[in-house]
């Protein structure tokens, strides 16, 4: 055996300098000698050193072990033979499937392949003989192989961010791996996941059918996808997660523009998910520019439907407040917001200190050079002459933007011939520390370089989209910018302009600043200011979300507003200064939008802006202003201003009496009633009578469903209950002749909570199903989910605890995986808990641990049975 083994180590060592020679020689004295196994064992680390790395599709593993340092703890000194055990076990399972070993650290394995079959044929043969719990992650892709025998690329990131999301003795695969097997391994799907590299969803699958705790996924947060990995960082990415650990509530990252202290806070707070129990959520605030906006931005990103700290409390959060510089005045109140809320940590990025107590301030620096080149290499169409690379990162002084901005230019330029174009540019720079106004005016010099460098057309359009706040479409830019696809690319192209994995475009704020800049130097900044206002007049008017939109029987379309929020209020903002008219009519557009965010923010807003625009416009046409006082009072009433809320509805009385408007008139007169309610019943039924008599003279048939609705409320909480019964079903059967969906939705959501609060299961049934139905056929969640909760309540309302907590661990895994406005947990137990109560127990509570494993279409499955359309007949 001694002779064999001696033998082997000559051919290896004599044949180094030909790694195929040595893999053949290798492969015959292994077999000859019936000792392969051993000769794998002792040899594998010399043969994997000397065989070449495969090239073009490679797959890679990645490995290694899950709570080490606890394990370390448990094993004492034991723990150095474990790990030796460990590391024999891959390295003899790699060998067998001809792995090449491209970098090992303590525990962890980076392993290449040339066929994905045998990346998981290695795996599967190790995680068989393995003791200790080690997760591999595998992915498939086609990464760029250095001149220092490494891969560079994103492939090389998925691989290590898939390994990062198992757990101990599981093996997670990427779909581009998975479909490379031809049916050879048992994989069980595990659906789509965003990973810790902050990619696009990406769909995995795991070797075998062992069942496994949900992966370590960002599915609970909502952290934007990045277009590229973050390279570099290692030592900075580790120091802040120690702050954030070591109970450093507030912790500021600062440095010059550019420096990349928003993709480094992403991935900070990427990193951080598995320790804030509920959820890392990221407020980007480059568009807000109100400090009184802060506070309802962050409730908005966390789905808060009452005041921010209230619903924050005693939860474990971490949230990212991105480009926080321009409203550092909000410092106050984010500094009463974490003392009420004590387990709520803050991570923010922003060119100043907020300097408030307890902050921890973190500069982030330029990369080192070795990290500005990789990232130059990762960015770049090309790399090479890499000294030419290297002089281009010194000279941009590692701010990752300007190097960014520089290897875009690669596609025309060969690092050569750009590093020439910058030494003309830029001045050349000396050693020494550099401070941040001398690294800003560095970035600001590569921007104007990169500007200079455009053509006519592009530079015009370039400035042209300074005007958009936050991100724009295409059809957008069309439209406000006159933009052509071809001049839209070529921006993109060199980095000036970015697509975010939405689809949508935008730019990176730093050098939006300067496109601003050459926008108001130009002699049209008024012109494209107007253009942008009356375009979002014109999306949100097309988006049927006014009120009058609603009475005519428009079909809303929220999802067109939604992600123009930042514009429609730059919008708003110039129209404050410029055309206060424009303003009114673009605010009454968004009636029913305000309405239905139910977000803390959105009444406030609302009140603020039309009160402002409402002093500036007073000689606007009483419609107008009538529609305005309307809008003005349904704010003033949903922030609990009741008073201010009858004034401004008798304002509006007032003027649509003076305009002639019947309509708008009669719609006053259902909102005072409406604001009586509670107060004063009979003022309210005396109102609401006259204002349902209003409604059917004119044929208006939204109205007259709205007004049966609330007098039917009233009677059914005030004593006739037979009369609001009748009313209310008056009023479902007229929603349902107008195909307005949604109105019948809610009030068959009243009509069966009245029966389940009766102790009438049987009565509420038939009701509660149809909104389960008819809010799934118009797609509303909200309903969806109301509906959970009424199934949930039937179910206990029967004494059937499992089925109840199964409906109620849905709706809470829902909720969990997206907040939303108005609906959250707390909503649920605050409306329907006292309903449940009953049947708490360990019944519930299996089939609630049950229920959190089902997705909402599961559990609307559940709650339906197998009949799911006969009602809709």
């Amino acid at each position: 055996m001694k002779r064999s083994y001696r033998g082997l180590h000559e051919v290896v060592y004599r044949s180094t300098w030909d790694g195929r020679g040595a893999l053949r020689k290798f492969e015959r004295v292994a077999s000859s000698s019936g000792e392969r196994g051993l000769y794998q064992r002792a040899f594998w680390p010399i043969m994997s050193a000397v065989r070449e790395l495969p090239t073009g599709t490679v797959t890679f593993l990645f490995s290694d072990i899950e709570g080490s340092t606890k394990l370390l703890e448990e094993l004492g000194e034991g723990y150095a033979d474990a790990l030796e055990r460990h590391r024999r076990v891959l390295r003899e399972a790699f060998g067998h499937h001809a792995g090449v070993e491209v970098d090992t650290q303590g525990d962890a394995f980076f392993v290449a392949f040339e066929r994905a079959s045998d990346a998981l044929a290695a795996a599967e043969e190790a995680q068989r003989d393995l003791e200790l719990p080690v997760r591999i992650g595998i992915h498939t892709g086609e990464p760029q192989l250095t001149d220092g025998g490494g891969y560079v690329g994103i492939d090389v990131h998925r691989a290590a961010r898939i390994c990062a999301a198992a757990h101990g003795r599981q093996v997670v695969l990427s779909e581009r791996a998975a479909s490379l097997l031809d049916g050879e391994f048992r994989l069980t799907d595990l659906g789509l996941h965003r990973l810790k590299d902050l990619g696009e969803p990406v769909k995995l699958f795991q070797l075998g059918e062992k069942e496994f705790p949900p992966l370590r996924s960002l599915n609970a947060t909502n952290l934007p996808a990045q277009p590229g990995p973050l390279v570099g960082r290692e030592r900075e990415l580790s120091e802040l997660r120690g702050l954030v650990r070591d109970g450093s509530r507030l912790v500021t990252l600062t440095g010059a523009g550019g420096s990349g202290k928003t993709r480094l806070g992403l991935q900070a707070a990427a990193e951080a998910v598995d320790d804030f129990s509920d959820g890392v959520f990221w407020t980007p605030l480059a568009a807000v520019t109100d400090p009184q906006l802060v506070l309802p931005t962050v409730a908005q990103a966390l789905g808060a439907k009452v005041p921010l700290a209230e619903y924050v409390d005693e939860k474990r959060m971490l949230v990212l407040l991105d480009n926080l510089e321009q409203v550092v005045d909000a410092a106050p109140v984010l500094s009463d917001l974490l003392e009420r809320c004590p387990n709520l940590h803050l991570l923010c990025t922003s060119r100043a200190l907020l300097r408030i107590a307890g902050e921890r301030e973190y500069p982030v620096e330029p990369l080192p050079e070795e990290d500005a080149v990789a990232l130059f290499r990762e960015r770049a169409a090309t790399a090479e002459p890499i000294e030419a690379v290297h002089e281009i990162c010194r000279r941009l002084d590692g701010l990752p933007l300007a190097v960014e901005l520089a290897a875009a230019r690669t596609r025309l330029l060969s690092p050569s011939e750009l590093l020439e174009r910058l030494e003309r540019a830029l001045p050349i720079l000396t050693g020494g520390r550099r401070d941040a106004p001398e690294r800003q005016r560095t970035l600001r010099a590569t921007i104007e370089w990169s500007y200079d460098l455009l053509g006519d057309e592009e530079q015009q359009l370039f400035r042209r989209l300074a005007v958009f706040a936050g991100s724009f479409t295409i059809e957008a830019a069309e439209a406000v910018c006159h933009a052509d696809l071809e001049t839209l690319e070529a921006l993109l192209e060199q980095s000036l302009v970015r697509r975010w994995a939405s689809g949508r475009l935008g730019m990176l704020e730093t050098i939006r600043e300067y496109a601003r800049e050459q926008l108001e130097a130009s002699d049209e900044p008024e012109e494209i200011a107007r253009r942008h206002a009356e375009f979002f007049l014109e999306l949100v008017r097309s988006a049927h979300v006014s009120l009058e939109a609603l009475y005519a029987g428009g079909t809303a379309k929220l999802h067109l507003v939604r992600p123009e929020l930042a514009n429609v209020r730059t919008a708003l903002d110039w129209a404050l200064e410029h055309d206060p008219e424009l303003g009114l009519w673009l605010c009454i557009s968004l009636d029913q939008f305000w309405a239905t965010q139910r977000a803390t923010q959105s009444p406030i807003e609302r009140m603020r802006r039309l009160e402002a625009l409402l002093e500036r416009a007073q000689d606007a046409p009483s419609s107008l202003l009538g529609r305005a006082y309307r809008s003005l009072g349904g704010a003033s009433w949903l922030c609990g201003e009741n008073d201010r809320a009858e004034a401004a509805h008798e304002k509006g009385l007032e003027l649509f009496r003076e305009a002639g408007d019947e309509h708008g008139e009669t719609t006053m007169l259902f909102r005072l009633g409406m604001g009586c309610l509670g107060r004063d019943d009979e003022r309210a039924r005396e109102l609401l009578e006259e204002s349902l008599k209003r409604f059917r003279r004119l044929r208006s048939r939204v109205g007259e469903c709205e007004a049966l609705d609330a007098l039917g409320s009233l009677e059914l909480h005030s004593g006739d209950r037979k009369r609001g019964w009748e009313l209310m079903e008056e009023s479902i059967e007229i929603a349902r002749e107008i195909g307005w969906a949604w109105g019948e939705v809610g009030r068959l959501q009243e009509l069966a909570e009245v029966a389940l609060d009766e102790g009438d299961a049987e009565e509420a049934e038939p009701r509660a199903r149809r909104v389960l139905l008819l809010s799934r056929s118009i797609e509303d969640r909200s309903g969806r989910l109301v509906g959970l909760a009424l199934h949930a309540w039937i179910a206990a309302r029967r004494g059937e605890a499992a089925d109840a907590g199964r409906l109620w661990g849905a709706i809470e895994a829902e909720v969990a995986r997206a907040p939303m406005g108005a609906f959250d947990t707390e909503f649920f137990w605050d409306r329907y808990g006292a309903g449940i109560d009953a049947v708490r127990g360990p019944k519930f509570e299996a089939g609630r641990a049950e229920g959190c494993t089902l997705t909402l279409d599961e559990a609307i499955a559940v709650a339906l049975g197998d009949d799911r359309a006969s009602l809709l007949s």
